[in-house]
């Protein structure tokens, strides 16, 4: 990664900052209430999955939490096996924390999951008892935390009966390990599961980590997005840029440095050229707004209150600033034309 002189020399510098007093009075973005509960979330929450890892610049990653900070984005979250190396993005974050934002955690909202392979051995993944006790402990100490303010189940596990894990979650928040729950990755019918045992036990869980975004609309396509509108609990939106695909850099075709060189997820076949014109109609929508077209995708994703924030991924402290820039209020006439482009 290269930088000019102002950005290195503001690096250096952020050794000794101090978060901006005036972070709250200017704040770039509102506070939106997860489901029925009294948890406020920042509409943009940032996403340490890459980027924070053991490979990556320190510096920077402690210029983009302060970016962040000072812009009113205080939710960040992560995982035990994000980095890599796994864990790696705790320990970064817990460094950081340390040296710049003791004074502060009372502001911020950390939220971590287990669920994916962490370690070998039958107890190193799911959604058993074992392994999910073991690994909020060890992510708490790798962020040196007391508590974490939502702890997730990262994924559903078949090998473990529902009942377990939701009753292994419950009692992490009244051992005052975790002060909310959360799940991720759960269609509608695994979440029906979860939300009556969450129900017996009056579990505070809050919201399901999905994916969703103007290209992926899975949650409306199974119930999933109705069903949290009905029982109280939220939705927040992971990949609401379609890791990537939702930017400028795509409009035009692929770009030699793409993510889909070195991706799993992402598909070079699916990249045709009816996609790239899609792509271009919907930044035409969004310059008639007066919006780049990630800021679209991203008002778009939050134009429902179901969906208190959409969480966010950076590799430096400029691209923060321009995903803020949000407008969630659509008329009509741009939702439907957004609708005829995406179902096109």
């Amino acid at each position: 990664m290269t930088m000019d002189e102002s950005t290195f020399k503001r690096l250096i510098e952020n050794k000794n900052r101090k978060p901006d007093p005036m972070r709250y009075k200017n704040a770039a973005i509102d506070y939106r209430r997860a489901g029925n509960s009294g948890l406020k979330l920042p509409a943009i929450s940032l996403g340490l999955w890459q980027n924070f890892g053991s490979f990556d610049n320190f510096e920077v990653m402690r210029d983009m939490i302060f970016t962040a900070f000072d812009k009113g984005i205080c939710a960040f979250d992560l995982a035990n096996n994000y980095g890599p190396r796994g864990g790696s993005a705790e320990e970064n974050f817990g460094k950081i924390l340390k040296q710049n934002f003791s004074a502060h955690r009372d502001e911020m909202l950390i939220s971590t999951k287990a669920g994916f392979p962490m370690w070998g051995g039958p107890y190193g993944k799911g959604g058993g008892r074992k392994y999910l006790v073991a690994s909020l402990d060890a992510s708490l100490k790798r962020m040196g935390i007391e508590y974490a303010d939502i702890f997730y189940h990262h994924r559903p596990d078949p090998e473990t009966p529902i009942e377990e894990t939701c009753y292994v979650l419950h009692q992490l928040v009244e051992r005052g390990k975790a002060l909310y729950i959360g799940i991720s990755n759960y269609n509608r019918e695994q979440t029906e599961a979860a939300v009556r045992v969450f129900r017996d036990l009056r579990t505070p869980f809050v919201l399901n980590q999905v994916c969703y975004n103007l290209l992926d609309r899975h949650i409306e396509e199974d119930g999933l997005k109705s069903f949290a509108a009905d029982n109280g609990f939220g939705l927040i939106a992971y990949s609401p840029l379609a890791q990537g695909l939702l930017t400028e850099r795509y409009v035009q075709g692929i770009p030699e440095d793409s993510r889909i060189k070195k991706s799993f997820t992402l598909k070079k076949e699916t990249l045709t050229p009816s996609f790239f014109a899609k792509l271009a109609k919907l930044r035409d929508v969004a310059t008639a707004r007066g919006q780049s077209l990630p800021a679209l995708a991203l008002s778009w994703v939050l134009k429902d209150d179901i969906v208190p924030s959409v969480i966010i991924g950076a590799s430096s402290s400029e691209q923060i600033l321009e995903n803020i820039q949000i407008n969630p209020v659509f008329s009509a006439e741009e939702l439907a034309a957004i609708e005829e482009i995406c179902r096109s």
